[in-house]
């Protein structure tokens, strides 16, 4: 089994597309059904309208919520990142700091509500 990427569920895919569209400065391809976004490597994040995903699987969306999930996203320099998402309207729900287990990170939210942890490993001894 190979893990290949991660299919949002929304309730409005232009704006979360655009969104991570700014974060992750990459192109996207969609509508308001559904979208994809490649990202580094051979992944890539799909986002669906919950209409979308009903059509598809009917029934599929009863009882899920938004906003119930983490992505993680690994970057060179998390001050780096952090300056550059300050232009664009990003909810920060915690700022850079550095912690015990090797990682310096700061928490963002996107529309939905899901946490987006953008990380550098600082202490690769402490992330093996």
């Amino acid at each position: 089994m190979k893990f290949s990427g991660v299919c949002l569920i929304t309730d409005d895919v232009i704006s979360l597309m655009e969104f991570y569209k700014n974060i992750l400065q990459v192109e996207a391809v969609g509508d308001e059904i559904a979208a994809r976004l490649r990202v580094k490597g051979d992944y890539h994040i799909d986002i669906c309208s919950k209409q979308g995903m009903e059509n598809l699987a009917p029934g599929s969306t009863n009882g899920i919520g938004h906003g119930g999930c983490t992505i993680e996203l690994e970057v060179d320099s998390v001050d780096e990142e952090y300056e550059r998402l300050k232009i664009y309207d990003v909810k920060f729900i915690k700022l850079p700091e550095t912690y015990p287990w090797g990682r310096r990170s700061f928490l963002i939210q996107d529309l939905d509500g899901n946490i987006v942890n953008i990380y550098t490993n600082v202490n690769t001894e402490m992330n093996n």
